[in-house]
């Protein structure tokens, strides 16, 4: 089952009920939004998926799916907690800053706990107030959570996935540094969030979702150049069922809870890469200095999951970086 939110000039939109291949969808009317159907998902789900069926046969009343007037899927969470389960990148972006990993990098996994009341839909610009402070894309998998329980053990966490996204989760690098310093971990370093417009039950993916983790190609192109066609899967050290149990130790967490996986990474450099902190530290590491520069006004990024029959899972994030206070340009052209 394939889900979206239709922006209808409200904080948290309308629910929309979306056919397979992404073009059109239905709203239902007893849940208006996600967050209400999770917060009810034992009745929810099974009411939705019988007007999944209906819109994929084409009998109830569809409007198109059209993605600027989508927003993230859930345009506001009660949390946003993103881990760093790809230690390929934790090992490259600790190189950049000159910092080592920690002692405990491959048993305790890196959490950190981001804004979650302006998360951005798939077309939204990404606003650049201070080039300075060294804007980066980061390309992600993302689940949506049941409520979860304290003390739930990974063995225990499939059942608390609902959802599972694809997201932007963009980074101010040069601000990171001074941040970490002072102890207390990332705030201002870490800007608005942005998902894909499509947010899918586990079993919409068939077996390319086991184990906790997606195993499918993300695809990160920036600025018309395919940068990264990483695999999402196999090196995802600390799966989604790792990640809830651990956060879950000392706290519950309520439905609408989302939590990121990390940027993807492999150590495969011919897979690329998805964020640009990784191509300057191999750039570091090869030439002796970076050489791409973070992001810019005019910069755009579109990041995508596809299947094995080559279909668009999520639908596509496509943003681009404009001044503070503007719109991306294709948005105004719409109007």
């Amino acid at each position: 089952m394939k889900l979206a939110t239709l922006r209808d000039g409200t904080r948290d939109g309308r629910l929309l009920v979306v056919r397979s291949d992404g073009e059109l969808g239905a709203r239902h009317d007893h849940w208006p939004t996600l967050q209400a159907a999770l917060d009810d998902w034992t009745a929810a789900e099974p009411a939705l998926r019988e007007l999944a069926a209906k819109v994929e046969s084409g009998a109830v009343e569809t409007q198109p799916t059209e993605p600027f007037r989508l927003a993230a899927p859930l345009p506001r969470a009660y949390e946003w907690v993103d881990g760093s389960a790809f230690l390929n990148h934790v090992v490259l972006v600790r190189k950049a800053r000159k910092a080592d990993p920690p002692a405990t990098l491959e048993t305790d996994p890196l959490i950190y706990q981001g804004g979650s009341g302006d998360l951005l839909g798939p077309r939204d610009a990404i606003e650049l107030y201070d080039p300075a402070w060294g804007l980066d894309y980061e390309s992600e998998i993302a689940v949506v959570l049941g409520d979860v329980p304290i003390g739930t053990s990974p063995l225990d966490a499939a059942k608390h996935v609902r959802l599972v996204m694809l997201a932007n989760d963009c980074t101010l690098r040069n601000l990171i540094p001074d941040e970490l310093a002072k102890g207390f971990g990332f705030f201002q370093s870490k800007p608005a969030t942005a998902f894909a417009p499509f947010a899918v039950t586990p079993d919409e993916l068939g077996d390319a979702w086991r184990g906790g983790r997606l195993h499918l190609r993300v695809t990160s192109t920036y600025n018309g150049e395919v940068i990264g066609d990483c695999d999402a899967g196999t090196e995802m050290h600390f799966s989604f069922f790792d990640l809830i149990a651990h956060i879950a130790k000392t706290r519950r967490f309520t439905a609408g809870t989302i939590l990121g996986s990390g940027t993807i990474s492999n150590a495969d450099r011919a897979r690329g890469v998805s964020c640009l902190a990784e191509r300057r530290m191999i750039e570091i590491i090869e030439q002796g200095k970076p050489l791409t520069p973070f992001m810019v006004v005019g910069d755009r990024i579109e990041i995508e999951v596809r299947d094995a029959a080559g279909a668009s899972v999520f639908g596509s994030i496509d943003q681009r970086v404009v001044a503070a206070g503007q719109e991306a340009p294709e948005r105004v052209a719409r109007r």
